[in-house]
C-alpha cells in the first residue's frame, strides 16, 4: 500500500508522479490535510483542476475514490442512504406467512443494514482494502444550504447518524476533498472544518508545463504559443475565461489538425473547444484573433520562450 506522504516535498513528488503540475502552496495543504485528516476544501474558477486532485490522491495511494456530484436539490436519499423498501415489504410479509406476529422483532429485522442502501457519504465511512477512501465532494455550490447543514456531523466526526440504527461512526476518516466553483458563497460552519485552498489559473510557466505533462503530442512552438494566448484570452473582457481543462483541450485538438504553430484561421475554426458560449467567440474570432496571436508571439519574444 503507498503510504502517506511525510513531508511537503514528499507531496509535491506524489503529484508529479501523477502528472498533476502544481505549487508548492497546493502541496503544504494537501500534506496537512492528510497528517491532521482534515478535509481539504478545493475553491476556484472552473477548470483549473480541482476535481483532478482527490483523482490523483486515490489514484496516487491506491485508494476507493467515493465520488458525489453535487446539485440542486441533493438530498438525504441520494447522498448519504435509505431504506430498500421492496426488500424490507417482503420481508414483513414472509415473516407473516412464517407466523411471526412480534411487531418489535420484525420492525428490529427490516431496520438493519442488511435493508439499507448505502449511497456515497455512508460509504466513505466503511474502511477499505488499502485504507479509508478519497471521497469527492464535487461542486458543493451547487447544493443547497440545507444539505451543507447536513454534512457538518460528517465533516466533524466523520460519523453518520441513523434515528433507526445509531450512529455509524469511520473506523479512520477518509481523505475528504471538496470543491467549489464559488457561484454561490459557502456557510462559514462547513469551511472552518476544512482546510480551504484558492486555486486560481496557473502562471505562463506552470500552465506550459501542465501542457507538456497532460498533452505531449503538441510540438514545443505550438505548445508555448497556444498557453501564452490562453494566458492573454483570460485578460480579455469574456463571459468564461477558459480553464486548464479548456487549454488541454485545445492543445489535443490542434496536435490531432498537425498543427506546429497558431494560424489565425485554424484558431478561429476551433475557438469552440476554448470558449462555450457565442457572444465570447464573436469577440476573439476575426481580426482580434490575429492581433492576440501577434502580441502572444511578441511576448514569447520578449520571453524568450518557444
Amino acid at each position: 500500500m503507498p503510504a502517506v506522504p511525510v513531508s511537503i516535498d514528499d507531496t509535491l513528488a506524489l503529484l508529479g508522479r501523477a502528472s498533476y503540475v502544481g505549487d508548492r502552496a497546493l502541496a503544504t495543504v494537501i500534506f496537512l490535510s492528510l497528517r491532521l485528516a482534515r478535509p481539504l476544501f478545493l475553491e476556484g474558477e472552473a477548470g483549473v483542476g480541482k476535481t483532478e486532485v482527490a483523482k490523483v490522491l486515490a489514484a496516487s495511494l491506491d485508494r476507493r475514490l467515493i465520488r458525489l456530484q453535487c446539485y440542486e436539490g441533493l438530498d438525504v436519499a441520494s447522498a448519504v442512504y435509505e431504506w430498500n423498501y421492496p426488500a424490507q415489504m417482503m420481508a414483513i410479509r414472509l415473516a407473516e406467512a412464517a407466523g411471526e406476529h412480534d411487531k418489535d422483532r420484525i420492525e428490529h429485522d427490516i431496520f438493519s443494514e442488511r435493508y439499507l442502501i448505502k449511497r456515497p457519504l455512508l460509504q466513505a465511512l466503511e474502511p477499505g482494502t488499502n485504507g479509508a477512501p478519497v471521497l469527492l465532494i464535487d461542486e458543493i455550490d451547487r447544493a443547497d444550504e440545507a444539505f451543507e447543514a447536513y454534512l457538518l456531523e460528517i465533516l466533524s466526526d466523520f460519523q453518520v447518524t441513523i434515528p433507526e440504527i445509531g450512529v455509524l461512526k469511520a473506523p479512520e476518516p477518509p481523505i475528504v476533498v471538496i470543491t467549489s466553483n464559488r457561484t454561490r458563497e459557502i456557510h462559514d460552519a462547513l469551511k472552518r472544518r476544512c482546510l480551504y485552498h484558492w486555486l486560481g489559473y496557473p502562471d505562463l510557466k506552470r500552465e506550459m508545463a501542465i501542457v507538456r505533462a497532460k498533452a505531449p503530442r503538441a510540438p514545443q512552438r505550438l505548445t508555448a504559443e497556444l498557453v501564452a494566448f490562453v494566458q492573454r484570452l483570460r485578460k480579455q473582457d469574456l463571459f468564461k475565461s477558459p480553464g486548464v481543462a479548456e487549454t488541454l483541450d485545445w492543445a489535443a485538438a490542434l496536435a490531432e489538425l498537425d498543427a506546429v504553430a497558431l494560424d489565425p484561421t485554424q484558431v478561429s475554426d476551433t475557438l469552440g473547444v476554448l470558449l462555450k458560449y457565442q457572444d465570447d467567440i464573436a469577440k476573439i474570432e476575426g481580426a482580434k484573433t490575429r492581433m492576440l496571436i501577434e502580441d502572444t508571439r511578441a511576448e514569447l519574444r520578449r520571453l524568450e520562450i518557444g
